[in-house]
Order: C-alpha cells, then sequence, then structure tokens
C-alpha cells in the first residue's frame, strides 16, 4: 500500500481487491481536497460514485486508474515458472 502525506495526517492508498468501494470522504483526502468539495466533485460527476440508497460509495479501482492515474495491476499466473 503507498502512503500519502497531507499537511495534516498520512493517508493510506486502500487496495481493491480489499476494499472496493471507499467513502467520498477518503477519496477528497487521497485528491488533497475536503470533504465538501468531494461531495461536489461527485455530484458533478467528477469522482465516479455508486450510489446506494443514499450512502454515496466511490468504486477504489476505478477511483485509483481513472482519477489518481495510478497504473491497473496486471494479472499474474499462479503457473508461471512451473
Amino acid at each position: 500500500m503507498a502512503t500519502f502525506s497531507t499537511t495534516s495526517d498520512e493517508v493510506q492508498v486502500p487496495d481493491p481487491s480489499v476494499h472496493p468501494t471507499i467513502s467520498v470522504e477518503l477519496a477528497g483526502r487521497l485528491m488533497g481536497v475536503g470533504r465538501s468539495s468531494a461531495y461536489i466533485a461527485a455530484s458533478r460527476g467528477e469522482i465516479p460514485i455508486v450510489r446506494i440508497g443514499r450512502l454515496l460509495r466511490v468504486p477504489t479501482a476505478r477511483f485509483l486508474t481513472d482519477i489518481l492515474g495510478f497504473e491497473r495491476p496486471t494479472a499474474q499466473s499462479e503457473d508461471v515458472g512451473r
């Protein structure tokens, strides 16, 4: 897991295989913006969201690749080297 340092605290980048979605607030912290700005960006479609009733969640893998520019992990076969 990578760690980002912001002026107020460190934020760990979540692993999409462990945390398939993250909160809008955490997505904002990873982008370096506040909670309100993150929700505004989500309402504008600038942050991808999944709506579950009133709950807004951000798909982790899509957020990391499309918004933060992380590379998608490549699938590795367990049979490599056999």
